[in-house]
């Protein structure tokens, strides 16, 4: 199985030089590594002459999707293993999901457990996060609970539902995986194989408020081309997000989202 690792990042050469050496640290090698620098205007550049066998490739400031995107367009393999550059891998990551797809061949994408760590501690990662894997549409509608540092995926998954979302600033990866999962299996390993680590600077998800005004996006996109007990389940999580983003648009007194998503959960409401 060849296999392509594909790391965005943005103004993290630090944490992008431990990154790859999770990667370079793997029992399984991966056959090509490359890293999609958009548009940093720090010292990433360097990592070039740190780690030269790392394809490095540079684009003007354009986001997470479009970085991503670049890298699976620049992959030489069919097997792609996403790696953000403020993660890391434990060193048989790779070897576990070889090893679960050799023996599920039909699945053309898999995640795994994680580690969260917090300034340099491991936390308790919350009862919604915990990893089931019976139902992976309905158990990622209210949030994303896929790490893209977990997943491997086959061109060919992306070939059928389509890249990363790069009008999306943010909950590109909930986007693409409900795509995914709204007709494809995607299979769990369950073992904790990545360190996702937060309490630094430059995490999109901390720049943003509101991230359902991002989500409620993706679940109108694919609303049309969910079965019935999916569409069902898709309405009242709108509804749901509706309701949250209009009490803050009440309490920031933002009068033109107040009138915007005061009509779409009506709207919901009289279909359900």
């Amino acid at each position: 199985m060849g296999i392509s690792v594909i790391i965005p990042t943005y103004n993290r050469y630090e944490l992008l030089k431990r990154a790859i050496s999770s990667v370079l640290a793997q029992t399984y090698l991966a056959e090509e590594i490359i890293v999609v620098d958009d548009g940093s205007n720090d010292t990433t550049s360097q990592i070039q002459n740190d780690f030269p066998s790392v394809k490095y490739i540079y684009q003007k400031n354009s986001g997470v999707s479009c970085a991503r995107n670049l890298g699976i367009k620049k992959a030489k393999y069919e097997w792609l293993a996403f790696l953000d550059s403020d993660d890391e891998w434990l060193e048989s990551k790779l070897a576990e999901q070889i090893e679960f797809h050799q023996q599920n061949r039909d699945i053309l994408m898999s995640y795994t457990d994680e580690i969260w760590i917090r300034d340099g501690v491991a936390m308790t990662i919350p009862k919604k996060f915990i990893k089931i894997a019976k139902d992976l549409f309905k158990e990622n509608l209210s949030y994303c609970n896929i790490a893209p540092s977990s997943t491997m995926i086959h061109k060919k998954l992306l070939d059928k539902v389509g890249l990363f979302d790069e009008n999306l600033e943010v909950c590109e990866d909930y986007d693409l995986w409900l795509r995914i999962t709204l007709n494809h299996t995607v299979g769990l390993v369950n073992k904790k194989l990545i360190k996702k680590y937060a309490g630094h600077d430059n995490q999109l998800s901390f720049k943003h408020f509101a991230m359902d005004r991002f989500r409620v996006i993706t679940l109108e996109k694919i609303l049309p081309h969910a079965n019935k007990k999916q569409k069902e389940i898709i309405k009242e999580e709108l509804i749901k997000k509706y309701k949250l983003l209009l009490k803050g648009s009440v309490k920031y007194d933002k009068i033109s989202q107040i009138e915007f998503y005061t009509n779409k959960m009506i709207m919901f409401e009289a279909i359900l």
